[in-house]
């Protein structure tokens, strides 16, 4: 399994939520109600790129960790 390196893009975050509920362990809201990553491994890639592409503003990027290619978008 590879490793993610996945950011939220806080400028574009709006706290929409929809990320957290489909990867929960992988996402949190932080103090001012905006997406943050907490486990990068806490989902599985399949759900991370579904949260992903669940996130109203695209705020969301996964990388390879090892390699730096983009996952999504």
């Amino acid at each position: 399994m590879r490793q993610l390196r996945i950011t939220v893009d806080q400028d574009k975050c709006v706290g929409s939520t929809t990320c957290l509920h489909t990867a929960r362990a992988t996402f949190a809201l932080d103090q001012s109600g905006k997406s943050s990553v907490v486990n990068p491994q806490g989902d599985g890639e399949a759900t991370v790129i579904e949260a992903a592409e669940s996130c109203p503003v695209g705020a969301i990027t996964v990388e390879d960790a090892e390699t730096g290619e983009s996952v999504f978008p």
